[in-house]
């Protein structure tokens, strides 16, 4: 029997394991479970290329807890050690065994599928074990070898009894971590981290029913039998190739990574690339809210089928951050505990890769099928907004299939939008003006009188349109978007539909003088406006600018432009043509003129929505008194 003392560069490394370099505990099965198919997958190349001389046949992680022993076992089929062997690769921490066999056979077992990259893997043991074991057996026959440490640097190495090849782990679960016992929790990890490992994970068995025999009788209870309870997938979906795969391949396997998910995805986008990097993946477009943050983290990261992270930022750009699925690299580079991104040239190559494939799929389906498209537009409409502001490569290419939707539901891409409101909707300086509501109910009114002058109102309703528009306007030449209840529209609206006012200018300045005396609020600016005589007498608009920089605010662009809290400021538009404009002047008695002014801005305030509180509660005793 040999002892020593492991080869490391300071006195005692155990300590610096459980508390600094795994930052979760939980994951000391992942490392193990990731060693475990290695070693199976080297002695796949290495029966493959003829230099192993075994059966590969069908082998399986399998494994074990021994509640009542307080021990976990992880046991494979694989290659498996000699004494030597685990010498060199466990008791030399800074030496891993799969970046050595990846340097030796680098041409042939590239496409192996090796996970390991790091030498301290195996030692993420001792986080939770007091003792661990290793009961080994090499695919060359070589005898058995058995390795003991019991967290200190001192261990022993011997020749052990073990009749089958591969590796068998045995952690002693230390007091601080006996909720590893558990088989439940244990089934949680496997569950969250090797659903996809490449190899079958073996924990416990579970009963199947098997068909009946003929001669049954139909009382008789169906034969049954224990069977291996293999709890991962080791082929899924996107380990495969697209032609492989059919549109119900693709839903089953996102009703496998969501399951609490009932709403199928809208469609998916299937990523394959070798070069320059590696990545596979599975996308999928879900039906979106306007919460952007209530989105994010359910893509899955993994390296090699091992389940990596939820939090992909850095690697998918932050706006497809809210679809869904799996991405898989080995060229994505993780720090010791795989659980944090270190940005490099590589990643950044990724992120623009899974941009041009998101556009390139979205364009295709607006080209294939347009009415499809259309019609799913509501449920991914945040997704592509929010790509179009923030990715110029992403908006180059969704300048061409975004959608501006009306409120009558007729959908525009920007150049037809353009086509159809040209030589109709421009204002003083030639600009083209893009009318759009915010809100169908809310500004219904607003709606009505612009469309009755014949003019196109969107219905852009996403939280982040603001500031899209914002960008909109400084990349296309000679645009403007208003609100239909902004005040450029009376610009607009008078020049196609020039009114002579029935009040004279003596009028309109004694009518404007009475009515800021009587609403004594300076939040308003009164504006004397020959309209329609159907138009309403009192009109609110709000400034343009200033209402999109409060909308910005709201939606998190306060920060981003530094602003404070922006004031309140309105427009009250008086229509000069109206005929309770007009008794509005001519009212002798104080109080009945002040009351129909009242009346009049607070009817104006409802439509806008600013009447709330102790002032709607009053508008509506004053409505009644005016009924009797």
């Amino acid at each position: 029997m040999a002892t020593g003392k492991i080869n490391v560069s300071v006195e005692n490394i155990f300590p610096l394991i459980k508390k600094f370099l795994y930052s979760d505990h939980e994951i000391f099965l992942r490392e193990l479970v990731s060693n475990a198919t290695d070693a199976t997958l080297k002695l796949k190349h290495l029966t493959s290329i003829g230099e192993a001389s075994v059966e590969y046949g069908n082998p399986i992680i399998e494994i074990k807890v021994d509640k009542e022993g307080e021990k976990i076992h992880i046991i494979d089929q694989g290659v498996g050690m000699t004494k030597e062997e685990v010498e060199k690769y466990i008791n030399d921490i800074a030496f891993s065994g799969a970046e050595e066999f990846l340097d030796k056979y680098k041409d042939s077992a590239k496409d192996s599928g090796i996970i390991g990259h790091f030498g301290l893997g195996f030692y993420s043991a001792f986080m939770v074990a007091e003792k661990v074991e290793i009961i080994t057996k090499s695919y060359t026959d070589a005898p058995a070898a058995r390795w003991t440490c019991d967290g200190s640097p001192n261990f022993t190495l011997e020749e052990a009894e073990k009749e089958t090849r591969g590796t068998e782990i045995v952690l002693h679960v230390a007091e601080d971590s006996t909720e590893f016992l558990e088989e439940s929790r244990i089934e949680e990890l496997l569950s969250k981290y090797n659903k996809f490992m490449p190899i079958p994970i073996k924990f416990g068995t579970r009963t199947e029913t098997l068909p009946k025999p003929e001669d049954a009788k139909e009382e008789d209870p169906a034969p049954t039998q224990e069977v291996d309870n293999i709890i991962n997938n080791p082929n899924p979906a996107w380990t495969k190739l697209p032609t492989e795969l059919k549109e119900e391949d693709y839903k089953g396997f996102y009703r496998e990574l969501y399951p609490m998910q009932f709403e199928e995805p809208l469609f998916n986008i299937h990523l394959n690339v070798d070069y320059p990097f590696n990545l596979t993946g599975i996308l999928y477009f879900p039906k979106l809210t306007n919460d952007l943050s209530a989105q994010k983290d359910r893509i899955q990261l993994y390296q090699n089928q091992v389940f990596v992270t939820d939090n992909v930022e850095g690697i998918v750009p932050e706006f497809l951050t809210m679809l869904r699925g799996v991405i898989d690299s080995p060229d994505i580079p993780l720090n010791v505990s795989r659980s944090y991104l270190q940005a490099d040239g590589a990643v950044k190559k990724i992120s623009s890769y899974i941009t041009r494939k998101v556009a390139d799929k979205l364009a295709s389906l607006f080209k294939n099928n347009r009415e499809d498209f259309e019609a799913k537009w509501n449920d991914i409409k945040i997704v592509i907004e929010y790509g179009m502001l923030s990715e110029d490569k992403f908006y180059e290419k969704a300048d061409k299939f975004a959608l501006y939707p009306t409120v009558d539901g007729t959908y525009y891409t920007f150049e037809e939008l353009q086509e159809k409101i040209k030589g109709n909707q421009t204002d003083k300086e030639d600009k083209l003006v893009i009318l759009y509501a915010s809100n169908k109910e809310e500004q219904h009114s607003y709606i009505e009188a612009a469309k009755n002058k014949g003019y196109e109102v969107l219905l852009l309703d996403s939280p982040i349109v603001p500031h899209l528009m914002q960008k909109l306007e400084t990349s296309k030449e000679k645009i403007s978007f208003t609100r239909v209840d902004a005040d450029h529209l009376d610009n607009l609206i008078k020049k196609e539909d020039t009114q002579i006012s029935k009040l004279s200018d003596e009028e309109k300045e004694t009518l404007k003088t009475d009515i800021e005396k009587t609403i004594n609020n300076k939040s308003y600016t009164i504006q004397m406006e020959a309209m329609d005589s159907n138009a309403s007498p009192f009109i609110i608009t709000e400034p343009e600018f200033l209402r999109r920089m409060k909308e910005m605010q709201q939606t998190g662009g306060g920060g981003m432009f530094g602003m404070g809290n922006m004031p309140e400021m309105y427009n009250l538009v008086v229509n000069t043509n109206h005929e309770l404009v007009s008794e509005i002047l001519n009212t002798k008695t104080t109080k009945k003129k002040e009351r129909l002014i009242n009346q009049s801005l607070d009817l104006a305030r409802l439509s806008k929505g600013l009447l709330k509180g102790e002032e709607l509660t009053n508008f509506i005793k004053r409505s009644y008194e005016m009924v009797k």
